[in-house]
């Protein structure tokens, strides 16, 4: 798998499962990324640059370009400024991936006896806005520049389908859920442009910052994101969209494109009954 002469956008990149992709992505010989962070309500600016500086430092020592942008994906005119700053820079931009999130611990601040009306709406809708508009601003503004190419990728991260439900992590959950209905809608929306559009999952809790910390140390390896990551963003993926792939399922002694297909399991919607270009989506992955 490689990704030589291609440019990424990472959005949520200064750690965790943004700047595990960012390496990856180094890895396979991309030439540039631009990576982005913006600092939650209980952070401060100059650490999430701090961060997003070291995630620079990591590409660019494995030899890949790399450019920092403080941009709030809730922020339509910080979206456009990501990308702005990516074509200037680069000239191009081909891979958008929709990474920043925000946890429900915004929401419930750990307080699991909150009832729906004790919860604040103003940050019940940052985690919206965060982990569903966000992309979606990402996309408006990304988008012209892939279809120009003629070639592009969208990759939605998300979270395992069986907790999506939960209380304890409601909105984030229900905003994972929405996000993975926007895959499938706006990959139907693209087909045939050459812009595929996927979700990706870690499979569980990952051992980072992200949330609460309650399982600091027990989630599992954020670097599992990696392999998958780089396979949806290259050209062995050309025939895939509107799919949802689990990292943690991904098999190094397979080949890889077989280590992709157990990684894909079907969308969390029933089958259509209306006809779609999208019938992949459902089907069953082979076992």
């Amino acid at each position: 798998m490689h990704l030589n002469g291609k440019i990424a956008l990472i959005t949520g990149a200064s750690r965790g499962l943004g700047r595990e992709m960012a390496i990856g992505f180094a890895e396979a010989g991309i030439e540039g990324l631009t990576i982005t962070a913006a600092p939650a309500s209980d952070e401060r600016y100059a650490d999430i640059r701090a961060e997003l500086y070291e995630t620079k430092l990591k590409v660019e020592a494995i030899g890949s370009k790399a450019l920092c942008v403080l941009a709030d994906v809730k922020s339509e005119e910080d979206c456009a400024k990501a990308v702005t700053e990516t074509m200037k820079n680069y000239g191009a931009l081909h891979i958008l991936v929709n990474n920043a999130g925000k946890a429900g611990r915004y929401v419930h601040q750990g307080d699991g006896s909150l009832q729906i009306w004790d919860v604040n709406p103003g940050s019940f809708r940052e985690v919206i806005d965060t982990n569903l508009l966000g992309p979606y601003l990402m996309a408006h503004a990304a988008g012209k520049h892939l279809f120009a190419g003629g070639w592009g990728r969208i990759i939605n991260i998300s979270k395992r389908t069986d907790s999506m439900h939960r209380r304890a992590i409601t909105p984030y959950g229900p905003s994972k859920a929405a996000l993975d209905a926007a895959t499938v809608a706006w990959a139907e929306w693209l087909n045939g442009s050459g812009i595929t559009v996927n979700t990706l999952s870690p499979g569980g809790a990952v051992d980072t910052k992200f949330g609460t910390g309650a399982i600091e140390g027990k989630g599992l390896n954020p670097e599992i994101i990696r392999k998958p990551a780089v396979w949806l963003a290259s050209s062995q993926s050309d025939n895939i969209t509107g799919c949802r792939y689990v990292a943690e399922r991904w098999d190094e002694t397979l080949p890889v494109d077989e280590a992709a297909e157990k990684c894909r399991e079907p969308v969390i919607f029933p089958v259509p009954k209306r006809k779609t270009p999208l019938k992949i989506a459902w089907q069953p992955t082979e076992k």
